[in-house]
């Protein structure tokens, strides 16, 4: 299916519960942006904006693809596969899921993810930055649909948009 270096595996998400019997599985969105920008702000100074777009995409892809065969179900009829990555994804607080536009037969769509855990509320650059759910939800349809995915956001929180919007091609 994938070329990719298999980095990273369900299996390296571990036991939570057993891990963390206190705390639980839940943490503060902020905890999240401050690992997630800091990280990527020093492997853009190492290594520029540019190498560290296409690594965010090659990560976002790797994991959306583990995502989608331990979370998901791909023997389901779209509508029903799209509704149970939506409560997913609403579980794990990662976004809420919208399914705006679906050409199955052009495996053409748009996708909006509103409540995004990576940008939603952070100040408007003029750029698009969720390159890393780019690459989820590139690695979602992939496995879904035995099919190569482009994924580009189009519509940002940090363009000035509420949501963001992306815009899914089979190749």
């Amino acid at each position: 299916m994938s070329d990719t270096f298999r980095c990273f595996e369900w299996e390296s998400v571990g036991d939570v519960g057993l891990g963390r019997p206190t705390l639980g599985e839940k943490m503060h969105v902020a905890a999240y942006r401050m690992f997630h920008y800091a990280h990527r702000c020093v492997l853009e100074k190492n290594y520029g904006k540019e190498a560290v777009k296409r690594n965010m995409v090659e990560a976002g892809r790797a994991v959306g693809e583990e995502f989608c065969q331990h979370m998901l179900d791909i023997n389901l009829p779209p509508a029903d596969f799209f509704r149970l990555l939506n409560q997913k994804m609403a579980e794990l607080g990662i976004g809420i899921l919208e399914v705006e536009h679906a050409d199955f037969e052009n495996m053409i769509f748009i996708l909006t993810v509103s409540e995004d855990l990576d940008c939603s509320g952070v100040p408007a650059t003029g750029e698009a930055i969720c390159n890393y759910a780019e690459g989820f939800i590139t690695g979602i349809m992939q496995r879904y649909t035995d099919r190569q995915f482009i994924v580009k956001e189009i519509n940002c929180w940090s363009t000035g948009d509420w949501t963001c919007r992306f815009h899914v091609v089979a190749i």
